[in-house]
């Protein structure tokens, strides 16, 4: 599921279809999002579910109807089983779909940030094998609330909700592993999601830049790992019965 033309899959993509699984991209943003909506739901025809980020937030239902109707989506997913992976936007849907509630953060994270990875990501089975801290890509305003019952994986020094798991295959993350250079690129110069930026002093685009080929080149493995493990366990749900 996608909520806007800049926010892609990135190399998510590319490990999905490596993997062999047949990827179906949603826009929700599309003029034909009325008929998709229509067609409905059907969670046991699928290996996977994925929604992406965007420049909404999760209650901005009366501009974007499509939102209301991911939360349903998500929770139907989630009780069928369905391998389930909120990225961003994603995430904070996802938490909302399972009863958490989601809020404007303390500060906004834009850019390159360190991210903690706590004691159950050890023996998780996307987040196994990472080390203690690594730099991640972040472009959030918004967090929320660890939903009941779900298990806390990660963190950073200005968001404490940076990853979460609910149940065996379900999962949230607020930070973006699927960038490219090109998106890091393209992000910066989209009115939609940068022009905010002229008002946050902190947040420097030009250093984001400049960081970026390093900075990627560093998360490329932890993506890798991440994603990789996503498209096994979707793989595993595809398998005949």
């Amino acid at each position: 599921m996608r909520h806007a033309p800049q926010e892609t899959l990135g190399n998510l993509e590319a490990v999905l279809r490596d993997g062999g699984l047949e990827v179906e991209v949603v826009d929700c943003f599309s003029k034909n999002w009325p008929a998709i909506e229509r067609a409905g739901f059907e969670p046991h025809q699928l290996a996977g579910f994925v929604v992406m980020g965007g420049p909404m937030n999760v209650d901005q239902t009366d501009r974007y109807p499509f939102l209301a109707t991911e939360v349903e989506w998500l929770r139907q997913a989630v009780a069928a089983g369905v391998p389930t992976l909120g990225i961003c936007l994603g995430a904070q849907l996802l938490a909302k779909a399972l009863g958490a509630r989601v809020f404007p953060n303390r500060v906004k994270e834009v850019g390159w940030y360190d991210l903690e990875f706590l004691p159950t990501a050890l023996e998780d089975p996307l987040l196994a094998g990472s080390r203690g801290t690594e730099t991640v890509f972040q472009w959030h305003g918004d967090t929320f609330d660890l939903p009941p019952g779900a298990v806390h994986l990660a963190r950073s020094a200005a968001c404490e909700q940076q990853a979460f798991r609910h149940g065996a295959s379900a999962y949230g993350l607020q930070f973006h592993l699927e960038m490219t250079a090109e998106m890091v690129a393209d992000w910066l110069v989209d009115p939609d999601l940068c022009g905010e930026l002229k008002n946050l002093d902190e947040i420097n685009p030009h250093e984001i830049r400049r960081r970026a080929p390093a900075e990627l080149a560093k998360m490329a493995p932890l993506a890798q790992r991440i994603f990789g493990r996503f498209a096994a366990m979707c793989r595993e749900r595809a398998k005949p019965k």
